[in-house]
């Protein structure tokens, strides 16, 4: 059985409740009849919350997926930066031999359609004095830089002598239409993000429940008061503002 999108859930409640008072308040203020304006208020709530699921959740499974894959990006490549050089250069073989290259080792160098590749992982960008000595090393000849990241600079220089590298989108591509990936990975169990270390921030999506209390009570207490409008106007400005918290706050 699925497990239920509860955040997903509470979003669209949360939208659909607004609008129904938004729009009663509005109806309200305008001297509509009670039964026309509840259900009036009713089928745009409706509407509003269906139309809410659909741009929710689409918008939510897109970054649910492209989260997950750059974490599993993000563990690759900090598998690559520990691993011995061997290993590295045996799962890259096995990678673009799958991939349809000619590829084949020689003693520590990894050729691939006759183009050698330089595997070069580290925790930070390959710099440019890194890249200068590898120019270096092979002088006129092609090479191909196997690296998670550059720098500006040796990114410049690399182009300026007509060298290509593979960074980390395109190792992870290759690595997954390959199934070449390491079964095991070093640190993979090692989580990436915590909440206690986010920022506190000042406009948090938690601020929207009391400003849609306070408007919700506010619009009600219009109900029962001879002089409804400031209770309609504060209660509906409340709303307002809860519902862009809700939208455009920090999670």
């Amino acid at each position: 059985m699925r497990k239920l999108d509860v955040p997903l859930i509470l979003d669209v409640l949360f939208y659909t409740v607004a609008s129904w008072f938004l729009s009663l308040g509005l109806l309200r203020y305008y001297r509509v009849s009670t039964g026309v304006a509840v259900a009036f208020a009713t089928l745009l709530a409706l509407a509003v919350g269906v139309l809410a699921f659909l741009l929710i959740y689409t918008k939510r499974r897109k970054k649910v997926l492209g989260k997950k894959e750059q974490e599993s990006r993000d563990a690759l490549m900090l598998h690559l930066a520990l691993e011995r050089s061997e290993r590295i250069r045996l799962t890259m073989l096995e990678a673009f031999t799958k991939d349809g290259k000619d590829a084949h080792c020689e003693g520590d160098a990894l050729s691939v359609d006759g183009v050698p590749v330089v595997p070069l992982f580290t925790m930070q960008p390959v710099s440019a004095d890194a890249v200068a000595k590898l120019i270096r090393d092979f002088g006129s000849d092609p090479f191909t830089l196997a690296c998670n990241a550059l720098t500006p600079e040796a990114e410049k220089l690399l182009r300026s002598f007509g060298k290509t590298a593979m960074c980390a989108n395109e190792i992870y591509a290759l690595y997954s239409r390959t199934d070449a990936a390491p079964a095991t990975l070093i640190c993979g169990e090692i989580p990436r993000k915590s909440i206690r270390n986010s920022l506190r921030r000042a406009v948090s999506k938690k601020n929207a429940r009391p400003f849609f209390i306070s408007g919700a009570l506010l619009l009600i207490m219009s109900l029962f008061t001879f002089f409804p409008l400031y209770y309609l106007i504060t209660g509906s400005v409340l709303l307002v503002s809860s519902v862009c918290i809700r939208a455009f706050g920090y999670a």
